[in-house]
């Protein structure tokens, strides 16, 4: 017989009576409840599928405290980790595990103490002494919420899969005449495949090696009876303090009412070339090459909407925030000013740390609960390289823009590139033609001086002014000069000059 040895963490409350439970235990992990819909259905026993560093435990503890928060009766059984290294975890993220009573059954010990067995095959004894442990204990307990953690060293006392599904077919059983939530967790790697189909829900975890950068973790509800989920993979990460999902963005659940209208830049100039200005709920796309001002001109449309009492978010890939701010206020723009207002949040995104899943939520978050209505991602290049796999990078960038369109969300977009979009083969991906409006950066050589100009390559919405105008960027902000009539060819990366006599005038 094994060595059970068991450890009472606090009392664990008597609970409720079905009839005032609530309809669904929850996990209490945000992202995971919204995914599932509310947590998981009560009186049922799920599976949580993974390999070793995935998460399981983590999620089943998680699990276990929402349920001693709530008072109610909860059982963490373990068979592979002890009491002492369950203790250490919860220590590292700072739980307390009063209100829970934890148990640690060694399996080994129980495979140990029958090598001898002669009259009966070991595992005619070995598994059903191990399952009438833990129904013993599971009945002094008489949890609402129960753990098994794992069912992978259980199976290691059945050397035939049709025994093993016996028993778990008789531990499902007696669970399911209690009221009481289980999960179970199995090693993906487990050949036997038995307890997926006797399991009323599954939940399969990932952990996926980077080619630089720290290891992705993803979830996904392969299976829940009579419950509708949030199906496909989710990005999550664990953190002290426990796991925290992202649930995939689908731009279909979120369709906001706002009126249709177009907002200033705040500069005269530019909301003429543009036809007006910018549309309410589109995508602009700023392309050129590196330093033609696309960023500025980005940080100059964040502070005109707080003027007009908006809020805004950037999201900056590339530069330093720091630098962001000695540059704009170099320009006369008081982007500091305003966010030591509230009016506008920077963050500072490292793409080697970033999940697309991650970054969309991050952006959901601004627009649901800070009320956010302008949002700047600079630069796409960063934005692409926090993606492993560029072929999906257009699907993620799509969902998300749709999401923020039918919000009523101005969104701006900065990416490098020489020449017209789509036109290269070095570029990363061509985003252009999920952009609404795109304003082209460009950038020569006259008289022994670099020149900037700005031109309108597309608008959705309507019309917008056909020319290339000057840019020029000092202490009083940012210029136009009149269209650049005198040259041609300029978009070809050669322009020459028509009239030997004209030059560029700046206003």
């Amino acid at each position: 017989m094994a060595n059970h040895r068991e450890h009472a963490a606090g009392g664990g409350g008597n609970g409720g009576s079905m009839g005032s439970e609530p309809e669904y235990a929850a996990t209490e992990i945000e992202g995971l409840d919204a995914i599932l819909h509310g947590g998981f259905p009560r009186q049922h026993a799920y599976l949580l599928r993974g390999d070793s560093g995935s998460g399981k435990t983590t999620l089943a503890m998680q699990f276990c405290l929402a349920g001693a928060r709530q008072g109610e009766r909860t059982l963490f059984l373990s068979t592979c980790e002890s009491e002492a290294e369950l203790h250490a975890m919860a220590h590292s993220h700072g739980w307390s595990l009063d209100g829970m009573t934890i148990h640690y059954h060694d399996v080994r010990e129980c495979l140990e103490g029958h090598t001898g067995q002669s009259v009966f095959h070991p595992v005619e004894v070995e598994l059903p002494q191990t399952i009438d442990a833990l129904l013993s204990l599971i009945d002094r307990v008489d949890p609402q919420r129960l753990v098994i953690d794992s069912l992978s060293e259980i199976r290691l006392a059945a050397g035939d899969p049709l025994w093993f599904r016996r028993q778990m077919l008789a531990l499902k059983d007696n669970l399911a005449a209690r009221p009481c939530t289980a999960l179970f967790t199995t090693d993906a790697r487990d050949p036997d495949q038995t307890i997926k189909s006797i399991a009323h829900g599954l939940v399969q975890l990932e952990q996926l090696a980077t080619d630089y950068g720290p290891d992705r973790r993803r979830l996904r509800v392969a299976k829940l009876r009579g419950q509708t989920y949030a199906s496909g993979y989710h990005d999550f990460r664990i953190r002290t303090g426990g796991i925290e999902v992202y649930p995939r963005l689908v731009a279909a659940e979120h369709r906001g009412p706002f009126a249709s209208e177009v907002v200033s830049s705040g500069l005269p100039e530019l909301d003429a070339l543009a036809g007006g200005g910018l549309d309410r709920g589109t995508a602009t796309l700023l392309l050129g090459p590196a330093g033609t001002g696309k960023s500025t001109v980005a940080s100059q449309c964040v502070v005109a909407a707080t003027q007009r009492g908006e809020r805004a978010a950037m999201y900056v890939f590339d530069e330093r925030i720091q630098t962001l701010l000695e540059r704009t206020k170099g320009l006369g723009l008081d982007l500091q000013g305003q966010i030591d207002a509230g009016r506008v949040e920077v963050q500072q995104v490292d793409p080697a740390e970033l999940t697309p899943g991650e970054f969309s939520h991050a952006v959901h978050q601004a627009i649901a609960h800070r009320g956010v209505r302008l949002v700047v991602i600079d630069s796409l290049a960063g934005y692409v390289h926090a993606m492993p796999n560029e072929r999906l990078l257009t699907l993620h960038l799509h969902e998300l823009l749709s999401y923020l369109g039918q919000e009523g969300v101005t969104v701006l977009m900065v990416m490098a590139q020489h020449g017209l979009p789509g036109t290269l083969r070095h570029a990363p991906f061509d985003v252009s033609y999920i952009a609404d409006s795109v304003f082209l950066f460009h950038l020569w050589e006259h008289a022994g001086e670099l020149c900037k100009a700005i031109s309108v390559y597309k608008r959705r919405s309507g019309g917008h002014e056909a020319t290339l105008r000057p840019l020029q960027f000092g202490p009083q902000g940012i210029s136009f000069g009149d269209p650049l009539r005198w040259f041609s060819g300029m978009l070809t990366g050669t322009p020459h000059l028509r009239d030997q006599e004209a030059r560029p005038h700046v206003q």
